[in-house]
């Protein structure tokens, strides 16, 4: 062995010429860019998406959640807002194709009624169900690693949120704060006191995380705690945030319609949603006639639709992070990949005989 103080770690060899160190032995195949953007794709893109077509519970909720987002994103493009009298009142569903879901006492079309108040919805739900699971597995997060004084602190706060009145204290709330129609506004505010269940069920998953060997790995290599909470240990919790980020978009729409069907919420005639739907049809007494039924089932079957979507998807949703099941679709693809590559390999082989 050389004594150069230059020598590297390269040169350090034993006589039979076998490499002294392990971190020494490196593969002899070269990854090329278009392997490693094969490996993304089949990681972040064919895996879920194999893993999504083979649930029938993922393919009737996605099915229904992308109905909703086409309708909220792409129908107020292509259905106008309706008008007081645009029509003849109380028409029946599929009676009149100049309004496939009828209309309500005033003329109005219950399709144009619905497909604008499913934009509002999404707004809510977005806001919402974001703020509770983002803010709630953050402050989970950190208290579980973290631990001494962090945890106290937080922790209490948590507790706070978690035996306040939830829906009562929305309602006085929305009462009280001037947060107008905006419908961004409103899904932070039915999620004020939707977090610290979740935050507390983080904490507890965290502090058996926090034991495990990977993560005391990143710890003795000087890893920042925000890398390690984020990048090595919420990846783990991500099945269990998907699902609670479902219920909480459920739980955004019910409170919502909740808060807009007991006139809680102010809103104009010109703002419809399916909360101030109900609130009309009920007023008018629409569930107990024939005639204007439709008005009342209409808002009613849009908010149990979505919530099924949203119910299908979340369970299905669990399979896409489980990483036994993504190893093996990722794995099928590289197979995959493998055999079609060597088949063109072939293939060149051939012609060049030929």
């Amino acid at each position: 062995m050389r004594n150069d103080p230059q020598t590297t770690d390269r040169d350090v060899r034993t006589d039979g010429g076998n490499v002294s160190s392990p971190f020494e032995i490196v593969s002899e195949y070269e990854e090329s860019r278009r392997d490693r953007y094969r490996k993304l794709y089949d990681a972040y893109v064919h895996a879920p998406v194999a893993i999504v077509w083979r649930d029938w519970r993922a393919r009737i909720g996605f099915t229904l959640v992308l109905f909703y987002l086409l309708m909220g994103l792409v129908g107020p493009l292509l259905i106008e807002p309706t008008e007081v009298t645009e029509g003849p009142a109380l028409v029946q569903p599929f009676e009149n194709w100049a309004y496939p879901l009828g209309t309500d006492n005033m003329g109005r079309d219950l399709l144009s009624q619905t497909v604008h108040s499913t934009t509002t919805i999404l707004k809510m739900i977005t806001s919402g169900a974001l703020f509770t699971v983002g803010f709630g597995t953050i402050v989970g997060a950190l208290a579980g690693y973290k631990g001494g004084i962090v945890d106290t602190i937080l922790s209490s706060i948590t507790d706070v949120f978690i035996n306040l009145p939830g829906f009562p204290l929305v309602m006085i709330l929305a009462a009280l704060l001037p947060i107008g129609g905006n419908p961004y506004m409103v899904g932070i505010l039915l999620s004020v006191g939707a977090w610290g269940g979740l935050a507390r069920a983080i904490r507890s998953q965290v502090l058996t995380i926090r034991h495990e060997a990977f993560v005391e790995a990143a710890r003795g290599m000087g890893i920042p705690t925000h890398r390690i909470v984020f990048k090595e240990i919420i990846p783990h919790l991500m099945p269990y945030v998907v699902i609670n980020l479902t219920n909480a978009a459920r739980r955004v729409i019910f409170e919502a319609v909740a808060l807009y069907f007991l006139a809680i919420l102010p809103f104009k005639s010109s703002s419809l949603n399916w909360g101030v739907m109900l609130n009309q049809a009920y007023a008018k007494n629409a569930y107990l006639t024939a005639e204007a039924l439709h008005w009342f089932l209409v808002p009613m079957i849009a908010i149990v639709g979505i919530s099924v979507g949203l119910i299908l998807l979340g369970q299905s949703l669990d399979r896409v992070f489980n990483p036994r099941v993504r190893a093996r679709h990722e794995r099928t693809a590289a197979e995959n990949g493998g055999l079609e590559s060597k088949k063109n390999e072939d293939d060149m082989n051939v012609n060049d005989v030929v």
